[in-house]
Order: C-alpha cells, then sequence, then structure tokens
C-alpha cells in the first residue's frame, strides 16, 4: 500500500491567531484533537509514524562537506508558514484516504473551537518502484 506523508506546517488557515495567544482550554482541545486523531488512525493500521517539532526558534542549520567540521547557524530560515511543525506518514489504499485523512488533519480546531482549515500538504513517499523508474 502507497504511503503518504501529511505536511502540517505554520500557516494558520481560516484564523491567523498564533497559538501563544490562544486560551489554555483552546490548546488543550486543538491537542486533543490529534491525539484522538492519531490514535484513531493508529487503530485502523493507517498511521506509520508522527512527529510534533519543536518552534522554529530552536532549530540549526547545518552545512558540511563530509571532510571539515560541519557550519552550524541559526539561520536563515524560510518564511515561518513555509516551517514544518509535525507530520504523519499514513500507509493507506489510496490518495484518495490520504485525502479524507488530511481533511480530519486541516480541521483541527483553533481559537474557540472552530476548526483551522489549515492547509495540509500531501506527499506520496517513494517506493522501490519509484526509484527504478530512476534507474536506480
Amino acid at each position: 500500500m502507497p504511503r503518504y506523508l501529511l505536511i502540517v506546517d505554520y500557516r494558520p488557515g481560516d484564523d491567523a491567531t498564533p497559538m501563544d495567544e490562544w486560551k489554555p482550554a483552546e490548546i488543550t482541545a486543538h491537542m486533543d484533537y490529534y491525539g484522538a486523531l492519531n490514535k484513531a488512525l493508529a487503530e485502523s493500521g493507517e498511521l506509520v509514524g508522527m512527529e510534533a517539532l519543536t518552534p522554529p526558534v530552536h532549530g540549526k542549520q547545518v552545512i558540511g562537506d563530509g571532510a571539515s567540521a560541519p557550519i552550524v547557524s541559526d539561520g536563515p530560515f524560510a518564511e515561518a508558514k513555509e516551517i514544518l511543525a509535525g507530520f504523519q506518514i499514513v500507509e493507506v489504499e489510496s490518495e484518495a484516504r490520504a485525502i479524507e485523512i488530511a481533511a480530519l488533519v486541516s480541521a483541527v480546531p483553533g481559537p474557540g473551537g472552530v476548526p483551522l482549515r489549515q492547509p495540509i500538504t500531501i506527499r506520496r513517499v517513494m517506493d522501490s518502484a519509484d526509484f527504478e523508474a530512476m534507474g536506480a
């Protein structure tokens, strides 16, 4: 079965209120929604893995040539809306099912319990046939 990466970034969806301005109960509802969704996907056997990432301020950029010490810096980084916030990898029967799951992720509640409608990017994970087609 194909695997899909569901990418959650820092684009706000319909409500641009930064999460650090949300009420504690709204953050709890947001995280509880993700927890319940991930639990259901794990129980159905569709969730391969998921992670939430720390905010971009904690990120590092690394450049190396394999021979000398790497260069490590705090940036520059892409615009916040382009930075990965977290992801899920699902293994599903079809792209249509991956889209259904992405729509559920997009509906995570925000301020006032209103679904954020946050844009979720879907990318199919390459498999051996993809690599063979590339001549690898």
